[in-house]
C-alpha cells in the first residue's frame, strides 16, 4: 500500500520547485521590479515634494505600486501549472491540496518580499523618507501587507486560472477584496513614518484579514480546484 505524501511533505516539495524555477528564470521577479521602478520614477519626477509631504503619501504610493507588481507574479502563479497537465495531475494526486495552496502563498509571499526589499532603499532615496515613529512598524505592517496581497491573489488566481482573459480576471478579483487591507497598511505605514496617530488598530485589522482569509484559503481551494 502506498502512503499519501504528507501536508508538509507536499509543502516542502512544491515550495522547493518555485522557488527553482524562480531562480533559473527570474520571470516573476524581473517583471515585478521593472513595473515597480516605473512606479518609482514617474512619481518621483511627477511631483515636487517636500519631505513632509513624502512620508504622508509614501505609504500609499509603496503600497499601490507593490500591488500592481505583485499581479504580476500572481497571475504565473497557477499558469505555470497549466503546463504538461501539471495541474491536473495535482488534482487526481493523493496529497492534500491545501498543502498546494499554502506552497504557493508561501512562494508568492517571498516574491514580493524580495522586491519590497529591492525598492525600499529606492523608495527612501527617491522620497527622502525616514521614519518618525517606531521603525520596527513598518516591518509588522510589511509581512503583513504582503501576506494580505498574496493570500487573497494566489486563491483568486485559482479561481481565473482556466478562463480565457485569467490577466484581467485576476485584478478585477483580487483589487475589491484587498481595498480594506490596503487602506489599513497605508494607513499604519503613514502613521508610523509621519509618527501622527497610532498604526495599533490598523495591524490589528491586517492580522485578522490574514488570519481570516488564510483560514477560508485553506477551506475553500479544494472545491475551488476541484471544480474546473
Amino acid at each position: 500500500m502506498t502512503l499519501a505524501p504528507s501536508f508538509a511533505s507536499t509543502l516542502r516539495n512544491t515550495l522547493t520547485k518555485d522557488l527553482r524555477l524562480e531562480w533559473r528564470s527570474k520571470d516573476a521577479i524581473n517583471s515585478m521590479l521593472f513595473f515597480a521602478l516605473l512606479v518609482v520614477v514617474i512619481f518621483s519626477f511627477s511631483f515636487d515634494l517636500t519631505a513632509e509631504e513624502s512620508r504622508r503619501i509614501a505609504g500609499g504610493l509603496i503600497w499601490v505600486a507593490l500591488l500592481f507588481a505583485a499581479v504580476v507574479a500572481l497571475n504565473q502563479t497557477w499558469a505555470r501549472e497549466l503546463r504538461n497537465q501539471v495541474l491536473d495531475a495535482y488534482r487526481i494526486a493523493p496529497s492534500p491540496l491545501e498543502a498546494l495552496f499554502f506552497a504557493k502563498v508561501l512562494g508568492n509571499f517571498i516574491f514580493v518580499s524580495v522586491l519590497e526589499l529591492l525598492i525600499t532603499p529606492l523608495f527612501i532615496v527617491f522620497y527622502n523618507l525616514r521614519s518618525i515613529g517606531p521603525s520596527y512598524e513598518l516591518i509588522i505592517v510589511s509581512i503583513l501587507g504582503n501576506w494580505a496581497l498574496v493570500v487573497n491573489g494566489t486563491f483568486f488566481g485559482a479561481i481565473s486560472i482556466r478562463t480565457r482573459s485569467r490577466e484581467v480576471m485576476l485584478p478585477l478579483l483580487l483589487f475589491p477584496i484587498s481595498i480594506p487591507a490596503i487602506l489599513a497598511m497605508v494607513s499604519a505605514t503613514t502613521a508610523t513614518l509621519t509618527g501622527e496617530g497610532s498604526a495599533y488598530l490598523p495591524l490589528v485589522f491586517l492580522a485578522v484579514y490574514d488570519l481570516v482569509f488564510t483560514i477560508l484559503g485553506l477551506f475553500l481551494f479544494q472545491t475551488v480546484l476541484q471544480a474546473e
